[in-house]
């Protein structure tokens, strides 16, 4: 079975073990994004999983239908040929999968709006370490703190690159993310994840420069999911209300560029642009 050109098979069966082991699967329905040739889709249906698998690759989805097609017909695998960060996937409980690393952070993304109990994950070290990067450091970035926002993250294994087939360039980790209400409150999640998305997007500008370059930029925010005198405000980063925010944040996080801000700072911006 050949993978396809963005998966690496985990073939490592000790590590296989310990990734399946992490988290209690018995009678839960854990989702598994690219099973690949099926290696911890065993090992996660040997522990009483019932497993929804996601697969891309046709050709993969045709091997695995005919290796699991017990369980398949027993309605303990649900094989999916779909794209996962787009595709319906059916309720699940927890996720366990070896992700494909091109799609590593739609997936991400897409699962913290899905919602989950738990999660284990395997991605590339450096995508790791950007998600594991600590608020208010110069290595955190958009993912980092959207993810720290929702969830706890936790490192749980690294793998050379031998313990997969073929062996991709880079070493792997694999976190363990448990979803929790934010640390501070938030009037709104998608002002607070559009405003992270700008800031972000222009990382190497202050605050203040960033927030200036987002006039315009945003959609319409009905009021019950912000505090505003109108019915609906559109443009939610439009100048005057861009302006109004500039005027009610503190110089040290105007002069700040983006990197070096606090959670709680995020949460502060995103309040007062909904209260504006």
């Amino acid at each position: 079975m050949k993978p396809p050109k963005d998966q690496h098979f985990l073939v490592d069966r000790q590590a296989v073990e310990r990734i399946a082991g992490c988290i209690e699967v018995a009678g839960r329905r854990v989702l598994e994004v690219g099973p690949g040739g099926g290696i911890l889709t065993r090992a996660l249906l040997d522990r009483g999983a019932i497993v929804i698998a996601v697969e891309l690759d046709a050709g993969l989805v045709s091997d695995l239908s005919e290796r699991f097609a017990e369980e398949i017909r027993e309605g303990r695998l649900y094989l999916i040929h779909g794209d996962a960060t787009k595709c319906d996937i059916p309720a699940f409980d927890v996720v366990v999968a070896n992700l494909p690393y091109s799609a590593s952070s739609k997936i991400v993304f897409r699962l913290l709006e899905t919602g989950f109990e738990e999660a284990v994950l395997m991605f590339q070290k450096e995508f790791a370490d950007r998600m594991m990067a600590v608020p208010g450091t110069p290595g955190c970035g958009r993912l980092s703190v959207m993810v720290q926002t929702y969830a706890r993250v936790e490192p749980v294994l690294e793998l050379s690159q031998a313990a997969f087939s073929p062996r991709p360039a880079v070493r792997s980790w694999v976190v363990r993310i448990t979803p929790r209400q934010p640390p501070y409150r938030i009037l709104d999640r998608k002002v607070y994840a559009d405003l992270v998305r700008v800031l972000f997007s222009h990382r190497r500008k202050t605050v203040l420069n960033g927030l200036r370059g987002a006039y315009g930029l945003f959609c319409t925010v009905p009021l019950e999911r912000c505090s505003n005198s109108s019915s609906e405000r559109t443009g939610v980063f439009g100048k005057e209300r861009v302006d109004r925010v500039i005027s009610r944040l503190p110089d040290e996080i105007l002069k700040s560029r983006p990197e070096r801000l606090s959670l709680e700072a995020f949460a502060r911006i995103a309040n007062v642009i909904c209260d504006g």
